[in-house]
């Protein structure tokens, strides 16, 4: 069974790459709004949401902690992909607790980033 994971960016090219490369590999549900994530968590059930964090209104630092403060929510792996972190630590880069990942490292090395985040 394909795991699913929930895409948060307000860029729609980066939706569309990333559904692109990452849709053959896990069933995506991706929108540009951060407070439409917190409905679509629910409903969605995701297995991993990988989210940017600098986005209008509720950036995804706010969005992380809507969903830890919730407990239905709170297990769920969360990557931020950003470009505040280096590509170089695209195996070991953090935000505000958080494992994250650079929106310019290879497309390997965030599926190995997702893979070790959902087990």
């Amino acid at each position: 069974m394909r795991k699913k994971i929930l895409v948060v960016d307000d860029d729609q090219a980066v939706l569309d790459y990333l559904q692109a490369k990452l849709g053959v590999r896990y069933d995506l549900v991706v929108t540009a709004a951060a407070d439409a994530a917190l409905r679509m968590v629910q409903k969605e059930n995701p297995d991993l949401i990988l989210c940017d964090i600098d986005m209008p209104e509720l950036d995804g630092g706010d969005l992380s902690a809507l969903l830890y403060g919730d407990d239905k929510t709170r297990y769920i792996p969360l990557l931020f992909l950003s470009a505040l972190v280096p590509a170089k630590d695209a195996k070991r880069g953090e935000v505000g607790g958080r494992p994250a990942i650079s929106k310019s490292a290879p497309i390997e090395d965030l599926i190995a980033r997702i893979e070790s985040l959902m087990g």
